[in-house]
């Protein structure tokens, strides 16, 4: 049987000085500790009472640890208890107590941080559900609790609404940049990058009724066979260097009549 000989207050816990115990002559205590058991000086304790005091401990520093860390923004559960391992708290039950004790009373709540995620991206416009999805997953919710959530407020009229937005956006930075053909492709790619379905991206290209613009596309395809032609120029000649010349081009999204009809009226550099 032992007791505690004094109790001091440090910067963080305090400091329970011991007498009576072979292994130990003081331990660090949190507040809620020391007030969850009444300790005070000459308070006697036998190995069992310190074993459970300690165990105690724990989940009261980790708790104290979870809230601070929660206390900026919400968190999912898996990024509570990676805070909590990272910050000393190695025993795996008591972190599951923690994260156990705040999720009852509603301070960690995946499904409603799934949802505030999802429905900020929307608000943004700024992501399709794969990639709200991913970003999700890396947060360490559960997947069932993403697809749910994804499947309650993210519905394929929002889908196509957000998509629209964002190729509305791609059409403006590169319809004076690209060909008619290119310009679609850039859009439903980044789209896909995105997070959107090829069909939500098609639909939403389809809702752009883009149209050609003829001036455009000559300019570019002239600009883009300079550019081939000298590259080209340098290693073929005659008929081979026409060849590599129109695929180029044709790769480039420019169709075979107008890179022929562009080919006729072009002198090559000798």
């Amino acid at each position: 049987m032992g007791k505690i000989t004094a109790i001091k207050k440090l910067k963080r816990l305090y400091r329970v000085d011991l007498s009576g115990f072979d292994d130990k002559d003081k331990i660090y205590l949190s507040e809620d500790t020391i007030v969850h058991f009444f300790l005070n000086i000459d308070k006697e304790l036998d190995d069992t009472d310190l074993e459970e005091i300690q165990s105690y401990d724990q989940f009261a520093q980790g708790k104290s640890l979870a809230l601070y860390y929660i206390s900026f923004k919400m968190r999912t559960s898996s990024e509570v208890r990676k805070y909590l391992s990272e910050h000393e708290i190695d025993n795996t039950d008591q972190i599951d107590e923690v994260i156990n004790v705040l999720t009852k009373n509603n301070l960690i709540n995946d499904k409603a941080y799934a949802e505030n995620f999802i429905e900020g991206k929307i608000s943004m416009g700024s992501a399709g559900p794969y990639q709200i999805k991913q970003k999700l997953i890396t947060k360490g919710i559960d997947p069932l609790i993403i697809d749910q959530a994804l499947s309650d407020i993210y519905d394929e009229e929002k889908q196509i609404d957000v998509a629209y937005k964002l190729a509305e956006k791609i059409n403006r930075t590169y319809v004076q940049r690209l060909t008619l053909k290119q310009l679609k492709d850039k859009i439903v790619q980044n789209l896909m990058n995105k997070g959107f379905t090829y069909s939500i991206s098609s639909i939403a290209l389809e809702s752009l009724e883009l149209e050609t613009d003829e001036e455009n596309e000559t300019q570019l395809l002239y600009t883009a066979l300079e550019k081939v032609a000298k590259r080209y120029s340098k290693n073929y000649e005659g008929y081979e260097r026409k060849q590599k010349v129109t695929q180029a081009l044709a790769r480039k999204g420019f169709s075979y009549d107008d890179i022929s009809s562009a080919l006729r009226d072009y002198t090559f550099p000798e």
